[in-house]
């Protein structure tokens, strides 16, 4: 059973940056996973914000219109997601996912509010 383990969210001010990471317990998953992040804002459902892809490393992030990016480190077996120019609206939750065939694992989430 994979586990993942989202780390480094917290309280930031609109403008600001964050890093998230999530790590993976087993070697090599980060390299040969599909690794998405995903959030969830209060009431609302939860939504992709990115996936970098294991096969052809594609890199995709879902309309932050440049403000989100995602990379990863296979020696780590962490995938980060920076944030930067925070807004409000993406105060949630934020989740990291692992999915390869049939295999998907979730992290438990770490919470992520934009806030004066």
């Amino acid at each position: 059973q994979v586990q993942l383990v989202e780390s480094g969210g917290g309280l930031v001010q609109p403008g600001g940056s964050l890093r998230l990471s999530c790590t993976a317990s087993e070697s090599g998953v980060v390299s040969q996973y599909d690794m998405g992040w995903y959030r969830q804002a209060p009431g609302g459902q939860r939504e992709s914000v990115g996936t970098i892809r294991f096969a052809d490393n594609l890199n995709y992030v879902n309309s932050k219109k440049g403000r989100f990016i995602i990379s990863r480190d296979h020696d780590k077996n962490t995938v980060y997601l920076q944030m930067n120019s925070l807004k409000p609206d993406d105060t949630a939750v934020y989740y990291c996912r692992a999915t390869r065939g049939i295999l998907n694992y979730w992290g438990q989430g770490t919470q992520v509010t934009v806030s004066t």
